[in-house]
């Protein structure tokens, strides 16, 4: 099971760097005036999926009982539930399928506040 621990570990680790990228990528395009790209949006398609499997990983490391030494294991369970649903959230709820230059702006706002969050999902998995 440290393997599949340290593979946790490592999706965690490239989901926050991705998302700094696409924070940083979206405000480039946001101040160029640019709307929403097939190209940004596929990556944020890429986003979700990076995290769809780090929580299966994680629900692998729970049934094996890895729960056992973390001490907010409750917390850490409930930002997996925010991240699972907070990019579709954002694009069906709050734009709506929006691909203008606010939209852009917004998701640039939204991934780098999933990037600033992401370390505190790393404190209650430790």
């Amino acid at each position: 099971m440290d393997v599949v621990y340290t593979i946790h570990q490592g999706f965690s680790n490239t989901a926050l760097l991705y998302f700094l990228i696409l924070g940083v990528w979206g405000f480039i395009r946001a101040v160029r005036w640019q709307s929403v790209s097939s190209s940004y949006a596929g990556a944020l398609v890429v986003a979700q999926v990076l995290l769809i499997v780090n929580i299966i990983i994680g629900g692998v490391l729970w049934l094996n009982g890895r729960d056992a030494n973390m001490a907010r294991f409750d917390v850490h369970v409930l930002y997996g539930a925010f991240v699972l649903v907070f990019l579709p959230f954002v694009y069906v709820a709050l734009l709506r399928g929006d691909d203008s230059n606010r939209a852009q702006w917004v998701w640039g706002f939204v991934n780098l506040f999933m990037f600033f969050l992401m370390p505190r999902f790393f404190i209650t998995g430790i």
